[in-house]
Order: C-alpha cells, then sequence, then structure tokens
C-alpha cells in the first residue's frame, strides 16, 4: 500500500494538486499516495480491461475505465486499476466530473508487491459495501485471480481463487450475460511476442 500521509475532508482532498506519477486514495479520511506501477502491472491492467472493454462495447452495457476515482463514502475515494460501470449507473453521472459518485459494478485491483494484505481486504469491503457486485484481486506473482462476490451479511457473499489454466467466468455483474476470460490471458504473453 502507499504512504499514509495525513488525514484530509473529502473537501480537501477534491483540492489536492495533481502530482505525475502519484495517484491518491482517500481512506476514510486518511490520504494514501500510491506509487507508479511497475510495468508487468501496467501489461496485466491492460490485458484484463481490452477483454473487458471488447465484450462490454459488443454488448452495450456500460463503460470500461481505467486507474478512475470513484467516491465510495463520504471521505472515502478509491481508485481502482480497471472498472465496470454500468449502463443504468452511468446514466446518472456528470461524465466531466471525478470522482465518479458510487461504487463500479465491477473493480479490478492487480496487486503490486507492496501491497499489504489488511489493507487489500479493508479495500475489497469498501468497494463491496458501496454498492460493487465483484471485486477481482490479481496476484501477478502467483498467477492468482481471487474473486470476491456481494452477498448478504456483514461477511459479504463468496470468494472464488482461480490459478492456472482456469478461466474467470461472470454473468451476475454483466446482467446475465457471461463474460470469460482465461488466466492465461491474463499473465501469458505480456512481453507482446
Amino acid at each position: 500500500m502507499g504512504t499514509t500521509t495525513k488525514s484530509l475532508t473529502f473537501e480537501q482532498f477534491e483540492q489536492l494538486p495533481e502530482r505525475e506519477g502519484v495517484t491518491y486514495e482517500l481512506d476514510e479520511g486518511e490520504l494514501l499516495m500510491e506509487p507508479s506501477p511497475a510495468l508487468r502491472h501496467n501489461l496485466i491492467r491492460q490485458n484484463i480491461a481490452v477483454a473487458l472493454i471488447e465484450f462490454v462495447k459488443s454488448h452495450h452495457i456500460g463503460v470500461v475505465v481505467e486507474e478512475m476515482d470513484f467516491r465510495l463514502g463520504p471521505d472515502t475515494v478509491r481508485n481502482p486499476d480497471v472498472a465496470f460501470i454500468t449502463a443504468e449507473h452511468l446514466k446518472k453521472l456528470d461524465l466531466d466530473r471525478s470522482p465518479v459518485d458510487g461504487a463500479p459494478a465491477l473493480a479490478i485491483e492487480v496487486i503490486s508487491p507492496s501491497n499489504l494484505a489488511q489493507d487489500t481486504a479493508k479495500k475489497v469491503h469498501q468497494y463491496l459495501a458501496a454498492g460493487s457486485q465483484a471485486v477481482w484481486l490479481v496476484y501477478p506473482a502467483l498467477q492468482l485471480v481471487e474473486i470476491h462476490q456481494a452477498g448478504e451479511g456483514l461477511q459479504g457473499g463468496k470468494v472464488r481463487q482461480l490459478k492456472g489454466r482456469d478461466t474467470i467466468e461472470e454473468t451476475v455483474v454483466f446482467a446475465g450475460l457471461k463474460f470469460s476470460l482465461p488466466l492465461k490471458t491474463i499473465f501469458e504473453n505480456i512481453r507482446g511476442f
């Protein structure tokens, strides 16, 4: 996880100047500064985004964005690596304003070596509590994807782990349409050849 610097309100967060190579998040009032990710991280994020964008566009069900700020609560702003916003949610948004109000239907985080387990778990909880239907955690070093789905009660829904030759198959997030993405598409061939 990034460096925590100080407590801020959402209004103070909105006034922060942009800095090259730094992503800000607001974690229940605590400012987090994330350094630029490594090339592997970006290539994996791009592989996922390309597959999702193609699927979402072909079915006209919303949009896929990369590194977009989402306001999950009064003093919580998160910036998933990849996110899916439904067409219904999109209709309610000001396209010229950041952060986006509300949680994406799907938030995807590519986990870096510096990310702490407790911080990642908290982030998953924040997305699901704010209305995300699913959160995918992508672990490049393990070539593992962990899928957290929203559910009833405090503990949330189910968690699935996929590895090796597995394929992500998602229908709930995409209004019953089946999205499939083999893990090899995410992790292999990231050098472009």
